[in-house]
């Protein structure tokens, strides 16, 4: 089948029996007409419509050699340098339709399934291990051009270094038996973004895990039988498009995962009890590599929305003249050119593996995704310091259609636009850096990678630092 049309998918997602609990209550009916999701899938399906595109198509699909239907690039395991620059075309496209707001687009989790497949042979010989199951993934969700979410985190009980689960009933999700079908499983993870609104779920053990019981991968179909998703409060502030132009497109849930005895199917098992594995698959595999990739693409495409809506602010408030507002602007600027570079290193840097696919460079990415979560908070107060009190004095698209619309054009108006112009540019600035949507786009880019000091600690340990060290050595003769 190949690409799929966005009423497609929504059919689909639609027709799922999927459990999803929201505000106390569980979801009934279709998911793209409920107030909390249908902005999301609305936006999603405009993004698989993309790939059909007359002007597009060619650079968002490729052709199967196996099939000779047309694919998703995302899917496409690169072997050449050019194969990657193909792939970042493709995820931009999609990351400009969202203004990169949307940190799980499609493209996100098919690069790591694509990853995945492309490393299976890491797993070949190793004990309760299923590479086999890997490829079939893989294979499914291009034929079907399958959506999916993620998860990896256990649930925050203690998070000392000392702590060890002693509950009777499972927390974090965990192997509790299995049988001749497959593995039973019960607990549960965090923060599954989309959770519930895509086809499946990929479940990978979290990192660092010391017990067996829950090393293990796995995807399942969203409705799979004691799958529950319970989300957390909406940051959809309305329909408006004038009063929430991104909350009301955009907003993507984020829930917990629940497994009550769970049987996942030994065809949909990728590996159990194998804490070596567990912990080694991924850091091995091309899944890091092609994931920041992804992320660090669609992370320049959120800075240039960015720098746009900074400098329509400046010339809707006749400020340019300022040094301070070029002081900070060139902050923005600065970030989005260091980014830039980084990527292109890393593709200009890329090599094949072992099986002859090429990854991007690893050290600049990892340098990008030490600096983003430093510099978006930045980018979002300087939004704040820009517009002053005229991020706050925001009538709605309402107070425009009442009888008190003549006052409001008469002290609301730019310097060069008029007062509902002046009022559009502004939301988009609240709700980029200060609505709840706004605020979770902040947190969310900061743990975006995972934890910040964590990240450091990996680019340390990984960087060739040797060669500096023997420069200064030959220098003092030390030996």
């Amino acid at each position: 089948m190949g690409i799929i049309y966005g009423k497609d998918l929504i059919d689909r997602i639609d027709e799922l029996c999927t459990e999803i609990w929201y505000d106390g209550k569980k979801v009934e009916g279709k998911k793209s007409e409920h107030p909390a999701f249908k902005g999301l899938l609305q936006t999603k399906s405009a993004l698989y419509d993309l790939q059909h595109e007359k002007g597009l198509k060619e650079e968002m699909t490729y052709i199967s050699q196996e099939t000779g239907e047309r694919i998703g690039l995302s899917y496409l395991k690169p072997k050449t340098k050019d194969d990657l620059k193909k792939r970042r075309k493709m995820m931009e496209h999609w990351a400009k339709y969202t203004g990169g707001m949307m940190g799980r687009s499609p493209d996100y989790l098919n690069s790591g399934i694509m990853s995945f497949a492309s490393s299976a042979n890491l797993l070949i010989g190793k004990d309760n291990c299923f590479p086999e199951n890997v490829v079939s993934l893989y294979e499914r969700a291009i034929k079907h051009d399958l959506s999916f979410t993620h998860t990896l985190i256990s649930p925050q009980i203690n998070r000392s270094q000392a702590y060890f689960e002693f509950s009777k009933e499972p927390i974090s999700a965990r192997v509790i038996d299995k049988n001749e079908n497959g593995l039973i499983v019960k607990g549960a993870r965090i923060l599954a973004t989309q959770g519930g609104l895509t086809d499946e779920v990929l479940v990978y053990s979290t990192p660092g895990l010391i017990d067996s019981d829950e090393a293990f991968a796995f995807s399942i179909p969203s409705d799979t039988k004691g799958l529950k998703f319970l989300c957390r409060e909406s940051f959809v502030g309305g329909d408006s498009f004038f009063n929430y132009p991104l909350s009301s497109k955009y907003e993507e849930m984020d829930t917990i995962v629940v497994f009550d005895h769970v049987l996942v199917p030994w065809d949909r098992v990728f590996f159990y009890d194998n804490i070596e594995v567990a912990r080694n698959f991924m850091q091995q595999s091309s899944f890091h590599p092609n994931g920041f990739h992804q992320v660090i693409t669609r992370q320049i495409v959120k800075t240039e929305f960015i720098l746009g809506l900074t400098e329509l602010l400046i010339e809707t408030i006749n400020v340019s003249e300022y040094q301070h507002i070029h002081e900070k602007v060139s902050e923005i600027i600065i970030g989005l050119e260091t980014m830039k570079a980084l990527l292109e290193k890393s593709e200009n840097d890329a090599q094949l593996d072992e099986w002859g696919y090429i990854r991007p460079c690893s050290i600049p990415l990892q340098v990008a995704s030490n600096i983003f979560p430093r510099i978006y908070p930045r980018f979002t107060e300087i939004i704040q310091l820009i517009g002053a009190s005229g991020m706050v004095t925001l009538p709605s698209e309402n107070d425009f259609c009442s009888e008190i619309s003549s006052d409001l054009g008469k002290y609301l108006q730019g310097a060069n636009r008029s007062a509902e112009e002046r009022v559009k540019i502004f939301r988009l600035a609240w709700d980029l850096t200060m609505s709840s949507f706004g605020t979770r786009q902040t947190h969310y880019e900061r743990y975006f990678f995972g934890d910040p000091i964590r990240l450091s600690t990996s680019l340390y340990k990984n960087y060739p630092k040797e060669r500096y060290v023997q420069v200064i050595k030959d220098y003092l003769h030390l030996t």
